[in-house]
């Protein structure tokens, strides 16, 4: 039986050799999660609506189709040291990593391409692909044929079980975060994301739970994105979340690990190193909430805070101080799960 994402930080963190979480950079961190949520500004329901490369006038179906389009395709942005961004120009204004993403697949859209539909996506070439994935100075995205593996996984699946749609999945889930992870993880392959650790099954699942958190912020929790155990979704194990905790003290790494980032060695997935980063990030983000609550206990605050608003804060973050946070090395994966 599989560890869930929350078990399974737990599990790792408990064992890890290389990656230790300091309980004084969590503490600092949840003292400042909470005075964010004062603030209300940084740590809140994000939808994606209000973002730039969102296409317009979308119908709700359209909009959770998006969405899921999007977390189909979330994954391996980063760049060697020295080596060129993939860009995205739409409407004038250039996008890297993730958002460079979202802006291909607009454009795509804008030009006719019906990329909402399972049926246009379950049958696009890897020539339609690099048309739709080339970037302003003609850089290709990263693993392109993973990619088209995905879609088109991914939509043989809709198309057979679901009727073409995934807001049919949403309801079959019945407004339960657990059941829509079970149903994305089990139905959609190219989502299953785990490693064996201390022979021991660990889960992690970003590319699911995010999915999950996206759909849950698009109409604020409300409607089509109410989820009554929406808090039981842990973080995003990704690789630049815990590029974050390090800076905020929360993890450290040994010598020996910190000098392979450092040196730009791209870890295997699945490797203890890989497990013990992600496994332990996970674990920081559910002391980091639970402190928070703690506070909030303290100072009779009742605001909304769960591990997918802190890790939304963190990961934000992490771009808006890029300059300060460049100089911390993060761990790369070539993989399909983040």
């Amino acid at each position: 039986m599989a560890l869930s994402p929350k078990e399974s930080g737990k599990f790792i963190s408990s064992k890890a050799i290389y990656v230790t979480i300091k309980d004084e950079g969590v503490k600092n961190l949840a003292k400042k999660v909470y005075e964010e949520l004062k603030e209300g500004k940084n740590v809140r329901l994000w939808s994606h609506k209000e973002h730039e490369t969102f296409p317009p006038n979308l119908n709700e179906e359209e909009a959770v189709s998006w969405i899921f389009l999007l977390d189909a395709l979330n994954f391996c942005f980063w760049t060697k040291q020295g080596e060129e961004k993939f860009i995205v120009e739409l409407d004038g204004k250039q996008f890297t990593g993730y958002f460079a993403l979202c802006a291909a697949l607009n454009k795509a859209l804008k030009n006719g391409v019906t990329l909402l539909n399972p049926k246009t996506y379950k049958n696009l070439t890897l020539e339609d692909l690099q048309k739709i994935f080339v970037g302003i100075n003609k850089k290709e995205m990263p693993l392109l044929k993973e990619r088209l593996q995905c879609l088109h996984e991914v939509g043989n699946v809709l198309e057979t079980k679901y009727d073409g749609l995934f807001i049919n999945c949403i309801k079959k889930a019945n407004k339960s975060a657990v059941e829509l992870l079970k149903i994305v993880t089990t139905d959609f392959p190219c989502f299953y994301d785990a490693a064996t650790y201390y022979d021991k099954k660990v889960t992690f699942h970003k590319r699911a739970q995010i999915l999950i958190g996206d759909l849950w912020c698009l109409y604020y929790g409300e409607g089509i994105s109410e989820f009554n155990d929406i808090d039981e979704i842990a973080m995003f194990a990704d690789y630049r979340i815990p590029q974050a905790l390090v800076h905020f003290g929360a993890l450290t790494y040994t010598d020996e690990l910190m000098e392979k980032l450092k040196q730009d060695v791209i870890l295997k997935n699945g490797s203890p190193e890989e497990v013990e980063i992600r496994g332990c990030s996970i674990e920081v983000v559910e002391r980091v909430n639970k402190l928070v609550h703690e506070i909030m206990k303290e100072n009779n605050d009742n605001y909304k805070c769960n591990s997918i608003l802190i890790d939304n804060y963190l990961w934000f973050y992490r771009r808006e101080y890029a300059d300060q946070l460049d100089s911390i090395p993060y761990h790369k994966v070539l993989s399909i799960y983040y």
